[in-house]
């Protein structure tokens, strides 16, 4: 569960140039830039990885801030192995990568069965405040998926 896997040419441009990589201060402003509650978390830059290391408040920041920097143009993995969720183990959570084509529709179908695209909702609103419209998703793209209650 330590390791997570992004598609390095696609997601939300950090730098100035077209060739510059992530820095630890673009990186880190960015996780803090959604509010998660993310302040004791350390980011650090190896190449194309982003690694996390602190203690988050429950599973729902642990995944959404994996997907706020990993969801970074040049960022190919996302490393966890120390970033903890307060007084719990962290459980495996599940990511979809956005395919061409996919609409939140579609991934819900995909995620929780034929007929259940209209739990679309589900998703828009676990991958908020990285998502701001259900119908603004790129190819590449990891999102989120709960567990229906």
């Amino acid at each position: 569960m330590s390791f997570f896997d992004f598609i390095k040419s696609a997601g939300k441009k950090l730098g100035i140039g077209d060739d510059e990589e992530p820095t630890e201060e673009a990186v880190t402003e960015e996780l803090a830039s959604h509010k998660l509650g993310t302040d004791d978390v350390k980011v650090a830059v190896k190449g194309d990885t982003i690694v996390l290391e602190g203690t988050v408040e429950d599973q729902s920041v642990f995944e959404k801030a994996i997907l706020a920097v990993g969801n970074t143009l040049g960022i190919s993995k996302v490393e966890a192995t120390e970033l903890k969720v307060a007084e719990t183990a962290a459980a495996e959570p599940t990511f979809h990568t956005v395919q061409k084509g996919d609409n939140l529709w579609k991934v819900a179908e995909a995620a929780y069965g034929k007929g259940k695209g209209g739990k679309y909702t589900v998703i828009f609103e676990a991958n908020k405040p990285m998502l701001k419209d259900p119908d603004l998703i790129y190819p590449g793209q990891v999102l989120r998926i709960p567990p229906l209650d």
